[in-house]
């Protein structure tokens, strides 16, 4: 499965950074959609990886969307029109005693097949895995800032949740949403599972640019569809159509600086280690709030390996921080950490540092707190320098 977190100066052929290996020819989506069999138990089912709890006081509901485009053409395969698929997590009134599957079987087997895994026991424990999130749960009162998030490049929506239940936990409404043709496997109505076209189209930067910027018009067509005259969730009176803001992971990241760029709706947005494909114009973005949140070693810091992040900073014109993790690894913002480590599957390169549960406790920290700060207008001293709760945390350049 690839996932792009830098275009390496040295070799634009080099434009996405492997979770293990790359998907292959036989899990390429042809252009007509194919149909993935559940897999046949090979045992009773397994426990599945255990998620870290959500730390917000509300119980989380989720519900999920499936949403057309046809207004647009999907970019990889032109002949269909633009799908996603859409989670939306909400501050509930009760928790219930069914929790939601964390991914479907065939998601998850898809999953780990990308990134190089054979053993049928690991997509099965995975496959297994249940979120803390009620589906159909009955929504807390109120109306809620929205936060849209974006996965990375070849990875699917579920590889966000401990962040989004996170942030429902603590009285968002979270859009998470699946790209159509660019995840490792995402399963659409009908039985219909899409995989990474993407994966194997995407050669050169000015391919990175038009999914970046293909992925902004996805945020913004999901905004539409949630906060229109018609919206098309049923809870959709929880969201407060002006405080929304938009995070990602990798290519998610750059998405929300990109959708940004193009839509005044958004408020506010954080790039979590991803390469700013289309990049931040120089007249900024309207001196709206942008957070750089990303490993901190030769990569992302300033003069490193991905030279957008410099550009970026230097054009974001608003409330800015650039800060980086120590020890952290490129999928340390996401779930691939804690589903790695249960499944005692290795990482693609070199073991980081960071521990999974510090990389989950420091993701969720800051995000939630880049959130309140600009969402909520709650103050936030954790964004105002080093904190000896979190040593992980530099901030690389000075505070704005």
């Amino acid at each position: 499965m690839k996932t792009l977190r830098t275009l390496r100066p040295a070799a634009v052929a080099a434009l996405a950074l492997a979770l293990a290996a790359p998907v292959s020819a036989a899990h390429a989506q042809s252009p007509t959609d194919r149909t993935v069999p559940l897999a046949a138990p090979v045992r009773e089912a397994a426990a599945g990886v255990v998620l870290p709890s959500p730390g917000g006081v509300a119980p989380v509901g989720r519900s999920t969307l499936h949403l057309v485009d046809r207004a647009r053409q999907d970019l990889w395969v032109p002949e269909r029109p633009r799908e996603l698929m859409v989670d939306m997590y909400y501050p509930a009134r009760d928790a219930g005693r069914t929790f939601a599957p964390y991914a479907d079987p065939r998601e998850a087997r898809l999953l780990l097949e990308a990134a190089g895994g054979k053993d049928p026991a690991a997509a099965e424990k995975l496959g297994a895995t249940r979120t803390h999130s009620v589906t159909g749960a009955r929504p807390e009162r109120g109306r809620h800032p929205l936060v849209l998030l974006s996965p990375g490049f070849g990875a699917p929506r579920f590889t966000l949740t401990t962040l989004a239940e996170e942030l429902a936990s603590r009285g968002y409404v979270v859009a998470l949403v699946d790209h159509a043709n660019e995840s490792s496997g995402t399963v659409f109505p009908g039985g219909r599972v899409l995989s990474c076209v993407a994966c194997e189209k995407a050669e050169t930067l000015e391919d990175m640019r038009k999914a970046t910027v293909n992925r902004a018009q996805d945020l913004s067509f999901v905004i539409d569809r949630l906060t229109g005259p018609r919206p098309v969730w049923k809870h959709a009176a929880l969201i407060d159509r002006k405080r929304i803001g938009a995070a990602g992971h990798s290519l998610g990241g750059a998405a929300s600086a990109a959708a940004m760029a193009r839509d005044n709706r958004v408020l506010a947005g954080i790039n979590m280690d991803g390469t700013f494909g289309d990049p931040v114009p120089e007249g900024g973005l309207g001196k709206r709030p942008f957070m750089m949140l990303g490993t901190d070693d030769a990569i992302h810091q300033p003069g490193g390996g991905d030279p957008t992040w410099d550009t970026a900073w230097r054009n974001l014109d608003g409330w800015k921080r650039w800060l980086g993790v120590a020890g952290a690894h490129h999928f340390s913002f996401s779930d691939v950490p804690v589903i790695l480590d249960q499944l005692k599957m290795p990482y693609p390169d070199s073991q980081p540092a960071l521990p999974a549960g510090r990389a989950v406790d420091v993701t969720r920290a800051y995000v939630t707190a880049f959130f309140d700060l600009h969402l909520r207008n709650r103050p936030q001293p954790l964004l105002d320098g080093p904190s000896p709760q979190n040593p992980e945390v530099r901030f690389i350049q000075p505070a704005r």
